[in-house]
Formats: structure tokens, C-alpha cells, sequence
């Protein structure tokens, strides 16, 4: 490694991978889900990050970002994010361009903990050995036999001792497909298991408070979304009145967006996005934000992204374990991490960055970009 390494390119692919069954939540459907995979070079050592959504970031990167980062020093990630956030000012910020700026803020993290031949997790400073997962997915396309099986492979075959499930089904308009479908749950889970449920926004303020009550039986711990998460007023509104606790946050593409939702006192424990909100950069403040006000942080899908900055957390509630990403990650990537017994150990066979290796061939059948 030389004394200041500089960032020589920066490669962008694109990769679509189809879901294994027809997926839904409260709001939307789909049936395959893309990744904008990003290599950040130094010299014969490469860096991966990535974000999930719109093909379309490859272009951000490739034609915004590259030339804002190419040449800068590996070691100053924080001084590379500043300067791909001011460079994306004037181009609409949020949404797919947030999505490329962490994808080469992570690629970025990982290059430099490659370079100093440490896991990302060490580089960043451990707080936890262990980070808790919790299983997600049950989605509201799942019949019931489909549901089951994946409840069941969580609890009882890897023993994650936490389940989330989809509601909110076609916009709130299936209440009681929804109860219904929360008592199976539970039925399968048993009694000791933590059992969540999302809307993804799906449903409206009264209808949430409404819908808690009725399941208040089945001992639900995790309530995200039950309104939209820009109706911080209407979150609050239900964070006031149910048992579960409130979350939401997966859409935050910024951390003032984060810090106005954690300082509302709309959610109970606060969600971010490291391949959303700005890299693992924006993702450590804003779990600094939350602890300021006394909230957990909850680290929202990609798994693998998230698991060496999660460690770095003292207020940790737990981290994602989304069926659609663990299956790309898993397919795209050697080294991914195994979640039984309910959590993971990122860095503990010491491998430098986030322990991830690329697996071209496996990747090409995939490759749209």
C-alpha cells in the first residue's frame, strides 16, 4: 500500500435477478429486484458497495460521481461523500442518486478497510460482537402454505427468534386476510418468538389503530409503517395509542429526513437505509442521532451491507434479514454471513473489508447494465 493511496476507477454493473415467487407488501408488487453493484479500485485492490432500485443509477455513478471521486485519497471516505453530495445538488438528490452516492460511499469503506488489510468492522471500532437478525418476508402474495414454510425455516430450522410479515394488504382494503394472516403467524412462531408486521404505509391512521386493536391478542412487537412514513403527525398519532412499537425510516434519503422523523416523536425505534440515506457514512450518524434522543437504530434490508457498520452501534435493535437481498447476496457473493441461532458475527474470521468476494460467473446470467 503506498502512503496515500489514491481511488483509481470506479466500475458500475447492473444485475436483475427475479424473485422466486410473485412478491407484494401493503403498497406494490414485483417480481424481480435489481442491484447497482459498484468496484472502487486502488491499485490492485478492489472495494464492493451497492445499492437496490433503479438501473438508472448506474448513469449517476458513471457520469456524476466518477469524476467527483477518481483520483481522491481511499483513505478519506467521509471527504469523498461530502464532495458527491455537493456535486449532486442541482441533479434531484433523493431517491435513485441517493441510491448511487451510498453504493460508492460503501464500495469506498470497503476499499479502504481492503487497503489496511483489517474487517470493515475493526476499522469502524466493534461495540458488539454479535449483531441480531430478525427474519422478513411473508409476503401478502404467500398463500398460506408458503408463509409457513419460510416462518418456519427461520424459527425452527435456523432458530432466528424474530419474524416480520407483510400487511396492509391492497392498500388496507383486506383487514381481516391481514388478522388472518397474522394468527397463522403466530400459530406457527409459538409463543416465544417475536413476531412484527409491516403495512409499508398501506393503511390510514384511524384503520391502523383500528387493526392493532384487533390483533392485541397476538402479541405483535413491531409496527412499521402503519401510515405513510412522511405523515410523521399520523405516526405519532398511532405511536401514542397502540402496544407494538412504531418504526419506520427506510426511506430517509438524508440524514436531516432521519433526524426530523427520530426527533417527532413518531417512532419508537428508528429505521435507515445505508444503500438509501448516503452510504455508511450517513448510516453511523444517523444511528448517533438516534441515540442522542434515546432510540434504537434498526438497520432496513441488505443484510451484508449493514452487518459491519451494525456491530460498530452500541444502540442496536437488530438488522433485516430480507428474503429477496440474503438470496442475491448469496448468489452474487462468496463469504456471506449465516444468521442461525438468531444473529450474526461480521468479522470474526478476519477477513479485510466486509469479507465479501465477487462472483462474476455466478453474476453474468443476471447482468442487465
Amino acid at each position: 500500500m503506498t502512503e496515500d493511496p489514491a481511488i483509481d476507477t470506479l466500475r458500475v454493473s447492473v444485475f436483475t435477478v427475479p424473485t422466486d415467487a410473485p412478491e407484494a407488501d401493503g403498497t406494490i408488487a414485483w417480481d424481480a429486484t435489481t442491484m447497482v453493484l459498484v468496484e472502487a479500485v486502488s491499485g490492485t485492490t478492489t472495494g464492493l458497495g451497492w445499492t437496490y432500485g433503479a438501473a438508472a443509477a448506474n448513469q449517476v455513478v458513471k457520469h456524476q460521481l466518477a469524476p467527483i471521486v477518481v483520483g481522491r485519497c481511499a483513505m478519506d471516505v467521509p471527504g469523498s461523500n461530502e464532495a458527491m453530495h455537493r456535486a449532486v445538488r442541482n441533479i434531484g438528490a433523493p431517491g435513485l442518486v441517493a441510491g448511487a452516492v451510498s453504493a460508492v460511499d460503501i464500495a469506498l469503506w470497503d476499499l479502504k478497510a481492503r487497503l489496511l488489510d483489517l474487517p470493515l468492522v475493526r476499522l469502524l471500532g466493534a461495540a458488539r460482537a454479535e449483531v441480531p437478525v430478525y427474519g422478513s418476508g411473508g409476503f401478502t402474495t404467500y398463500d398460506t402454505a408458503t408463509m409457513e414454510r419460510q416462518l418456519d425455516g427461520w424459527v425452527h430450522k435456523q432458530r432466528i427468534p424474530r419474524v416480520k410479515i407483510k400487511i396492509g394488504e391492497s392498500w388496507g382494503s383486506r383487514e381481516a386476510r391481514d388478522l388472518v394472516r397474522i394468527s397463522q403467524a403466530r400459530t406457527v412462531v409459538g409463543a416465544d418468538c417475536e413476531l412484527y408486521v409491516d403495512a409499508n404505509g398501506g393503511y390510514t391512521r384511524k384503520q391502523a389503530i383500528r387493526v392493532a386493536a384487533a390483533f392485541a391478542d397476538q402479541d405483535v412487537r413491531w409496527f412499521e409503517e402503519p401510515v405513510s412514513s412522511d405523515d410523521l403527525p399520523g405516526l405519532r398519532q398511532i405511536r401514542d395509542a397502540v402496544l407494538p412499537d412504531v418504526t419506520a425510516g427506510e426511506y430517509g434519503y438524508d440524514l436531516p429526513y432521519l433526524t426530523r422523523m427520530a426527533a417527532s416523536g413518531a417512532v419508537d425505534c428508528l429505521q435507515a437505509d445505508a444503500t438509501r440515506c448516503g452510504g455508511i457514512t450517513v448510516w453511523l450518524r444517523a444511528a448517533a442521532v438516534a441515540e442522542g434522543l434515546g432510540l434504537h437504530l434498526s438497520g432496513h434490508c441488505a443484510p451484508h451491507v449493514h452487518a459491519h457498520a451494525a456491530a460498530a452501534v452500541p444502540n442496536l435493535r437488530h438488522l433485516e434479514w430480507f428474503h429477496d437481498h440474503v438470496r442475491i447476496e448469496e448468489l452474487l457473493f462468496d463469504g456471506t454471513l449465516d444468521p442461525t441461532g438468531g444473529s450474526i458475527a461480521p468479522g470474526h474470521d478476519g477477513s479485510p473489508g466486509h469479507g465479501l468476494t465477487f462472483v462474476e460467473e455466478r453474476a453474468e446470467p443476471y447482468r442487465t447494465g
